[in-house]
């Protein structure tokens, strides 16, 4: 049975991107002394529930994971990612080993349209790991 395909962007999609988040984390086994938080949002995305943008908040508290959908316009965290609806829509259509991918990221960063605050390091190596099956459950 395949799986189906979630409109990039969407409140499902933002939460089949949470759980599959969870899901890696869960399986890295990360350290119980490990606490970071993610925000990505849209610069330009469309108000959720609760006043929130398009968007995603990752938590690791004591190792364990947790997320919410959407993010506040001026959210914190110790990496925060901004960037437009439509960057995040071309490089979630790429998988990870596709040379295009580095060169859209590379072109995004250079003009704005994509921003990265702190290390996305922290998270550890699940965090990139995830990228392909999100390409592959994204339309």
């Amino acid at each position: 049975m395949e799986t189906p395909k979630l409109t990039q962007g969407t409140t499902a999609w933002f939460e089949m991107v949470g759980l599959l988040m969870t899901q890696a984390a869960t399986d890295a086994a990360l350290p119980s002394s490990l606490n970071v938080s993610l925000v990505e949002r849209y610069t330009d995305g469309a108000e959720v529930p609760d006043g929130r943008v398009q968007g995603i908040r990752f938590d690791v508290v004591a190792g364990a994971p947790s997320y919410r959908i959407g993010a506040d316009r001026e959210e914190t965290a110790d990496i925060v990612v901004e960037i437009t609806a439509a960057a995040a829509r071309r490089l979630n259509s790429l998988p990870a080993a596709d040379p295009a991918y580095r060169v859209a990221r590379q072109r995004y960063l250079e003009t704005g349209e994509m921003r990265v605050t702190g290390d996305p390091e922290r998270l550890g190596a699940w965090l990139e790991a995830v990228h392909d099956p999100i390409v592959a459950r994204t339309r």
